[in-house]
């Protein structure tokens, strides 16, 4: 299942949670802090200096497509991977080794920019 919801990062989470997913793949070029106790969030970098200096909060650093490191292909295929290998229990998310849980948010608290 897709479900696109609003982009405010508390918000987006709570409503795909409600819409009834079971995994969150997060993409961030900020390096948004975020994650769910109800279910894993995959932080995915999109840029690598971001990776790199929160490499102990980001599971994925897709900015290797800008950098030529690795092809979009490369990076889908790694993601994709990556979601089995969480749903399956072999891996568990940096927000979820941290215990990096934000509270659900039904409507965003602060205006939307």
């Amino acid at each position: 299942m897709f479900a696109a919801t609003p982009a405010s990062d508390f918000v987006c989470g709570t409503q795909q949670l409600a819409s009834g997913i079971t995994v969150q793949v997060f993409t961030t070029g900020r390096g948004t802090p975020y994650g769910l106790a109800a279910l894993p969030v995959i932080k995915v970098a999109t840029r690598t200096d971001l990776a790199q200096r929160w490499h102990d909060l980001m599971d994925i650093d897709a900015g290797r497509i800008a950098t030529g490191e690795a092809t979009i292909e490369d990076i889908g295929w790694e993601i994709f991977h990556y979601i089995l290998d969480i749903a399956s229990g072999r891996k568990q998310t940096w927000s979820d080794k941290w215990g990096l849980h934000n509270a659900l948010s039904v409507f965003n608290p602060a205006p939307v920019t």
